[in-house]
This record gives C-alpha cells, sequence and structure tokens, in this order.
C-alpha cells in the first residue's frame, strides 16, 4: 500500500494519469470498486490509453466534487 501512495503523489507532482489502483486509493476507494463502476456507466471519466485504462487527476477531482457523473472512455 505504501508503494501506491508514493506512486500516486509522484504521479500527481508528474504525470496527470493515474493507473485503476493509484486512482481508487486516490479518491478514497477500492480498485475493485473502482471497476465495477466504470463497468456500470458510473463513476469517474476514464480514458484509455491502448489496453489500459488511465484515470486524469483533474477527472477524478471533478467526479469527487460532484461536477461529473458518469463514466466515459476517451480513446
Amino acid at each position: 500500500m505504501d508503494d501506491e501512495i508514493a506512486r500516486a503523489a509522484k504521479a500527481k507532482k508528474g504525470c496527470p494519469f493515474l493507473n485503476t489502483a493509484q486512482a481508487a486509493y486516490y479518491i478514497g476507494l477500492s480498485a475493485r470498486t473502482l471497476e465495477k463502476m466504470r463497468s456500470a456507466g458510473q463513476g469517474p471519466r476514464f480514458r484509455k490509453h491502448g489496453r489500459y485504462v488511465r484515470y486524469h487527476i483533474v477527472d477524478l477531482d471533478a467526479w469527487s466534487e460532484g461536477g461529473t457523473s458518469a463514466a466515459r472512455s476517451h480513446a
């Protein structure tokens, strides 16, 4: 868990994109909950980078503040 915390902090300073585990930690959910929300079309917006799902920190903040309500993939 400490590794995920460090990676999320580093990602926020450098790259604004987080993987599912980092994004889940950032918003205070489990990775599995975030995956279920994504599958149901709920939760924060996400993007597909090739085969990888990535969450932009701005989208996570907006969703957390109630600014967005449905997950959408942006290729």
